[in-house]
């Protein structure tokens, strides 16, 4: 079993509310990490404190594309807060054309190459748009193959682009370099909100299965949206994986 995260932007209405005491509760559910999308006003230092009093840590950090900017900034920030993962995504616009995606992989590569020797490997989260073909080769495949020192952070629910594509498949081929799965449900429909884990129409042990276990290090559940009260979903997510005999959490 993988110990389990949350991205933490599943609860970002409670975190930009309160973000230590959504932490808190983050916590009490059992969730052994988190993966930040934004500090909420906080320092990295302050969030590394609190999280360490909480008995969480950040598996990976989803940063936004400005931060290639810096990469100095970039490298510090994950050295305080202590992971070695930074992820992020592109656009729909520069998944429009082979050439596009190629001058996109050719940014990713050069940022990983420049963290490299700092401990880092960059990641790819994709969506639905990375899934488009072109020549019978998904958009992602042409983007992993020019960008070879970038991870793929696979999220599985965007990843099947509405059951048209293949994941545990898809998994299983860039398993020696997916370190993170991202755990999403749902009804596979255009539109429709989300589930909690579990209570959609994803295979999940299929796609968690696919994974290369000596690779794999963690599995992060994300909720885009949900009808139900999110921590709720939250905490019944986890209760799945666990159940399921998929994650670990902490008791």
């Amino acid at each position: 079993m993988k110990p389990v995260a949350l991205q933490l932007y599943t609860v970002r209405e409670y975190a930009q509310e309160d973000f230590l005491r959504t932490l808190q509760q983050v916590a009490e559910a059992g969730y052994k990490g988190v993966e930040p999308a934004g500090l909420y006003g906080c320092d990295a230092h302050q969030v590394r404190r609190i999280l360490d009093d909480l008995g969480l840590v950040v598996c990976s950090d989803h940063i936004k594309l400005e931060t290639f900017d810096d990469i100095d900034q970039l490298v510090e920030t994950a050295q305080i807060l202590g992971h070695d993962h930074p992820v992020t995504g592109l656009e729909h616009a520069a998944f429009q054309s082979v050439d596009a995606i190629k001058a996109g992989a050719e940014k990713f590569q050069k940022v990983a190459e420049a963290i490299k020797p700092h401990g880092l490997k960059l990641g790819y989260h994709n969506h639905c748009h990375e899934m488009r073909q072109f020549s019978g080769r998904y958009g992602l495949e042409i983007f992993l193959e020019d960008a070879p020192d970038v991870q793929a952070q696979i999220d599985v629910y965007w990843a099947s682009n509405f059951s048209t594509v293949d994941v545990p498949n898809l998994i299983s081929k860039y398993a020696d370099r997916t370190p993170t799965l991202h755990i999403k449900d749902g009804p596979l429909i255009k539109g429709a909100a989300q589930n909690p884990v579990g209570a959609g129409k994803m295979d999940i042990p299929a796609c968690v299965g696919a994974a290369d276990p000596d690779v794999l290090k963690w599995l992060i559940v994300e909720l885009d949206n949900c009808e139900m009260d999110m921590m709720q979903a939250v905490r019944d997510s986890l209760q799945y994986l666990t159940s399921a005999g998929l994650g670990e959490a902490n008791q």
